[in-house]
Parts: C-alpha cells; structure tokens; sequence
C-alpha cells in the first residue's frame, strides 16, 4: 500500500495483485481474530466458518488442549497443526476450519502483511523500533505459508484465491448474512420454521445481486421480524427500488 499519513480517513486505491480488499482483509477483523501476541488459523479459520460462510464448527472436546504456536521459532504453526491432527478426533474438524485460517497468515496480529513470522529464540536477529521509540530484537524465523484445499476439493494459495472461492457462492453468503442479521436484529437465532422466509427474502433480493441494503430491507419486512400475526399487506408488499 502506499504511505498514508494523518488522521483523516481517504480512500486508498490497491494495487492490482494487493492481498487487502473486502471483510476478511480489514485490520478490524485481523484484530479481533488474533489473542494480541500471536496469530491462529484455528480462530481465525473458525471466524470464517462461522461469520462468513454460515457452517460453524463444533466446540472442541473439553480434553483435548489448544494449540500455541511455537514463538520460540522452533516450528511453524502449519507444523504444530499437522502434528496435532494425527490423531483423528481432531482431524475431521480441523479439515473444515484450519484451510481457510491458512489464508490469513500472511496478515500479523495488527493486519500489517509479513511473508515470515516473527521468533523470540531463533532465526535471523534483526532489531526495531517499538511505538515508544526505543530499540527492541527479535528474530526472523520461517516462512509464510498460505495455502489451503476446501472440503470440496478446490484450492487456493492465499487469502485472494479465496474469496474469489467464496464469492463464487453469493447465495450461500447472502443466507449468512440475512442469518446474522436476524440474530442481530430479534436477539435468536433463525429457527426451523423460518427457513422457507430466509429464502423468500433471498429470491426478493437475488435479481440485484444480493445487496446489502435490500437484504436489510427485506428482513425488517418479513415474518421473521414483524411477527406472523401482521396483516398480510405489510408482509408482501414489495420492497423499494433502491438506487
């Protein structure tokens, strides 16, 4: 990206083959996705799985201890992963979340892009500035890798690939997304029985591509949040044409 200084908020324009762009790649979500010393592609694949593509994945079993990534440098955390998920219990569910974690390891713990983690013990020493202005070392270690494999078969080898993957699927998204605004906007989750609504709202809002505003629109209009005993003219009148 280039330098931007100030406070003042400015669209920036990214290069043709940036990383940035969309949801996934917000310094906001990169953020709140990491614990503040390292990152996981465990969260943050999880994150994925369950904010975005709407297939959130099972708590892990009580027993079974989570996995640090290795800040001595020793190993990487695609290493620590593929030990972990020998053991089968742990495999089925790692298969669905940890590739699409992958994707955004090429992103730290604030968002700022890296091609190789950072280490306190080994790898090459290398000394920075910290945000008080003193002079701190840390070390280099291996490198980023970013690549990953859906459950489907497809492939990608970093976080554009991906949603390139994902936005192939605009419906599946969509229903997420109504998913989550119905949480947000009645304080439960979508029941059985509202199923055939969601897709009611989708078929409304498919012709214009899914936007957000007319997803917006037609969940505050529907059974869904007015309730079934609204007269039946508020439930199907048609949504404006928005600009």
């Amino acid at each position: 990206l280039q330098p931007v200084s100030g406070s003042r908020m400015r669209k920036v324009s990214l290069p043709e083959n940036s990383l940035y762009g969309g949801l996934l790649t917000q310094a906001a979500i990169l953020k709140v996705t990491a614990n503040g010393t390292s990152t996981s592609p465990v969260i943050r694949g999880a994150w994925i799985m369950e904010r975005i593509m709407g297939d959130p994945p099972p708590p892990p079993p009580a027993a079974v201890p989570a996995v640090e990534p290795d800040i001595r440098g020793a190993t990487t955390i695609r290493e620590q992963l593929a030990q972990h998920t020998r053991d089968p219990v742990c495999a089925a569910c790692h298969a669905r979340f940890d590739p699409v974690g992958f994707a955004l390891e090429d992103f730290d713990i604030m968002g700022a892009f890296r091609t190789r983690y950072r280490s306190l013990a080994k790898g090459e020493k290398v000394t920075g500035i910290d945000r008080a202005g003193h002079d701190y070392t840390y070390f280099v270690a291996g490198p980023i890798d970013s690549h990953g494999q859906l459950r489907d078969g497809r492939m990608f080898q970093n976080i554009r690939e991906l949603k390139q993957l994902l936005v192939a699927e605009p419906r599946q998204l969509a229903r997420n997304l109504v998913q989550q605004l119905v949480v947000y906007a009645t304080g439960t989750a979508v029941r059985f029985s509202d199923r055939s609504d969601v897709e009611a709202i989708l078929d409304e809002c498919a012709p214009d591509g899914y936007r957000t505003r007319d997803l917006l629109e037609s969940v505050v209009r529907s059974p869904i949040f007015l309730g079934r005993d609204q007269p039946q003219n508020i439930l199907t009148s048609g949504r404006k044409k928005l600009p």
